[in-house]
């Protein structure tokens, strides 16, 4: 499948002539190891591929015993893989280098070596277990990546032509008129399906959503898995977490609270159990802001945030997690937006994921104030300017999932804070519209902003 990542492997080859290692972090099951692979098929001469996942105790071990001496490191491994490879032009792929944290320190000196390029994939590297008593290396860039967007998707289903039209319509603030019904049907597919590429590509051969279904649920069962064997002390707390993430997005406000999982919950004990879960790109956490200006980060209240999967299409059949009332009918009825659920949840956590994926971190601004009505608000995204100026520099965002609508916190948000924001913007299911100095846009026009 056809991936954005790809570019941004390519303009590392060429920026970074070997002077540097790529790490590329990401959840589980999003196509990390597949698209190095196709990289490394495509892009060199010559190329070796390790998976520590696989790989034997006795190549592991290489990594201790010649860490002073690559050339020997570097020839056993190829002697052992059986592959010769052209210095200059060979890469080398460490996937899943969280299962061989000397091989992650490896990379100074083989970096070093100057004779191939190497390029790391895992999740999880940044865990406790994962980095102690080894030196990362300065010599490596990380680049996340996310599952596949909603262009990818289009790709997928062999559109290339409408994200174009989209985009063309963002940028000039106009209609999408007769091609808005085409596209609002295609991000009703996304949203369902969801972007892990297994589901998709199960979904492009079969359309077939009880299929698609079961693919979402091998992999939710991986991420069980993986919480059993990798959270250590903390699985208890992860797994309540996880567990819990739908119903917290149920609600109305969408804050987690910590009750929910036990009275006596305080932050500062499942801190270390929300950063597992977010290391593992399996959620993406947005936190409150206490002030929406430059430097949402400086504002930032961290006992405070909202949870989203990481992936709507895994959220819904994390959702619905009672098998028997899975089926291509309820998958009909969500496709049709016939279903008696709060569709807010969905459509909340899918604008999450498009920003995280086009590259903001999650900000959203809660302000309660029982004396005073007009200062108290609630804004589901702030998002800042590309270009930071003097002023005018965050968008503030509603998501609206149904019709009918109000905007009060919007309107007392744009008044308040008049010097600090920018043109709100409203995405919804209608078309593009600029009124009353707020500009809405569709839903599937995320990623452009």
């Amino acid at each position: 499948m056809k991936r954005k990542i790809y570019n941004d492997l390519l303009r590392w080859k060429q920026r970074s002539a070997g002077r540097s290692a790529l790490l590329i972090e990401g959840a589980r099951r999003i196509g990390k190891s597949y698209i190095t692979r196709e990289f490394a098929k495509n892009e060199y001469a010559s190329h070796l591929i390790i998976d520590f996942s696989t790989a034997p105790t006795m190549v592991k071990s290489w990594f201790h015993e010649y860490l002073e001496d690559i050339d020997i490191l570097l020839y056993n491994l190829q002697l052992h893989y059986k592959t010769q490879l052209v210095p200059g032009d060979a890469l080398v792929v460490f996937d899943e280098i969280q299962n061989c944290p000397k091989a992650r320190e490896a990379i100074k000196s083989l970096v070093a070596d100057g004779s191939f390029h190497y390029i790391e994939t895992g999740s999880l590297v940044s865990i406790k277990k994962n980095v102690k008593d080894i030196l990362i290396p300065s010599e490596e860039e990380s680049i996340e990546m996310f599952p596949m967007d909603f262009e990818e998707f289009l790709w997928a289903l062999g559109d290339e032509m409408l994200m174009p039209y989209i985009r063309r319509c963002f940028e000039a603030k106009m209609p999408m008129g007769d091609f808005h019904r085409r596209a609002m049907e295609y991000f009703r597919q996304y949203l369902i399906v969801g972007g892990m590429p297994q589901a998709v590509q199960t979904y492009v051969d079969t359309r077939d959503f009880s299929l698609v279904d079961d693919e979402k649920r091998r992999i939710l069962t991986l991420y069980r898995n993986d919480i059993r064997k990798y959270a250590d002390r903390e699985e208890m707390r992860v797994s309540a977490i996880f567990d819990e993430i739908p119903a917290q997005l149920q609600k109305h406000e969408k804050k987690f609270h910590l009750a929910a999982l036990s009275k006596s919950a305080r932050m500062r004990n499942y801190a270390n159990a929300f950063f597992w879960l977010s290391d593992a790109k399996i959620i993406n956490c947005c936190y409150n802001t206490t002030e929406p200006s430059v430097g949402l980060r400086l504002s930032e209240e961290r006992t405070t945030l909202k949870c989203y999967m990481g992936d709507t299409g895994l959220l819904i059949s994390h959702a619905f997690n009672d098998r028997a009332i899975v089926s291509q009918e309820l998958y009909q009825k969500l496709l049709f937006d016939k279903l008696e659920v709060n569709a807010g949840m969905i459509v909340e956590n899918v604008v999450a994921q498009m920003l995280r994926a086009a590259g903001h971190k999650l900000f959203f601004f809660s302000k309660a104030d029982n004396a005073d009505a007009a200062s108290r608000m609630e804004i589901d995204f702030l998002v800042s300017k590309p270009v930071i100026t003097s002023r005018h520099n965050i968008v503030p965002i509603e998501v609206k999932s149904s019709k009918n609508y109000t905007l009060s916190s919007l309107k007392k948000c744009a008044q308040k804070y008049a010097q600090q924001i920018t043109t709100p913007v409203v995405l919804h299911q209608a078309d593009v519209q600029q009124k009353d100095g707020i500009l809405y846009l569709p839903i599937y026009m995320t990623p452009l902003l």
